[in-house]
């Protein structure tokens, strides 16, 4: 392993986005006219694993698909980026599916049906063995808790980097916590995790447009580059794989990296195919440099 090219396992989810694009979010029980629709693959799992790859770095995914015709268009769309998808099995029934409406100011709202992920239960030696190869291992809560959990404190029994991205955000049980060594929050999530969020060595605290803070060996706050953001949506994962792309190259540059490849995705449609390459997120981080 070296700093520009660690080896990252990704366990987690994989959906299709089914996207509707209106003027304003909706409030509750009122209805609004949308200007458009789109199918686009996501899942927070596969996203951060495309982000990852497509920043450089060698990635592997473990997940689940279903067996309709959504799930054979998923595999493809991890394969396609560069992923290793050999332990990205397919389940029977459906693919897990996020309905997604985005507004006018590139704000959204999305509601996730999880359908093959939620077979995500056990472990196999096979997955294991992946897990041990890495030098970090990235998950989300969209699979079962109790499979992110036997995970993590596998992987930190092998002396693997644990990266925990915890959305969506829910009571982190105390063994979680503990084999923790990464946790990548917005504000919200911190929010809601209260006190938890000190019991993390290394937390990563994402603020939208105004950047990132980090609080662990030091403390500090970066700025995000200034773009014209088109759609939020992918931005969070995004910033979550480029941030494990690059952390071996020390806190302050991988959050400043994470920012400009969450900048970036703000400024194309999606979520997997709005991240950047390591030489897009580059130019956006040099651009903000020289302002």
């Amino acid at each position: 392993m070296s700093a520009s090219n660690p080896r990252i396992v990704v366990l987690g989810s994989v959906n299709m986005d089914l996207i509707t694009r209106t003027p304003s979010l909706p409030d509750p029980g009122e209805t609004v006219l949308g200007t458009s629709f789109t199918t686009s693959p996501g899942g927070k799992g596969s996203n951060q694993a495309i982000a990852a790859a497509k920043a450089g770095v060698s990635v592997a995914f473990i997940g689940a698909v279903g067996d309709d015709e959504f799930g054979a268009t998923l595999r493809h769309t991890v394969s396609s980026a560069g992923v290793d998808d050999r332990a990205l099995r397919t389940a029977a029934g459906s693919s897990g599916i996020a309905a997604i409406t985005v507004d006018d100011r590139a704000e959204n709202s999305i509601v996730v049906v999880p359908g093959a992920n939620q077979h995500v239960r056990d472990l196999t030696e096979d997955d294991l063995a992946v897990i041990a190869e890495a030098d970090i291992l990235l998950c989300q809560l969209e699979i079962p808790l109790d499979t992110v959990v036997a995970a993590f404190e596998y992987a930190r029994s092998r002396g693997v980097v644990t990266m925990l991205n915890p959305s969506p955000v829910r009571d982190l049980p105390d063994a979680l916590v503990a084999a923790t060594e990464v946790l990548v929050v917005n504000e919200a999530e911190e929010a809601r995790l209260g006190h938890r969020v000190n019991e993390v060595p290394h937390v990563i605290t994402t603020l939208g447009a105004r950047g990132a803070r980090y609080r662990g060996t030091e403390s500090f706050e970066v700025s995000a580059p200034r773009v014209d953001a088109v759609d939020t949506t992918g931005a969070g994962d995004a910033f979550a794989g480029a941030l494990a792309a690059s952390w071996f190259s020390g806190p302050r540059a991988s959050v400043e990296w994470a920012c400009a490849a969450g900048s970036f995705a703000a400024t194309r449609p999606g979520a997997s195919a709005s991240s950047g390459t390591r030489d897009e997120i580059d130019a956006v981080r040099d651009a903000a440099t020289r302002r």
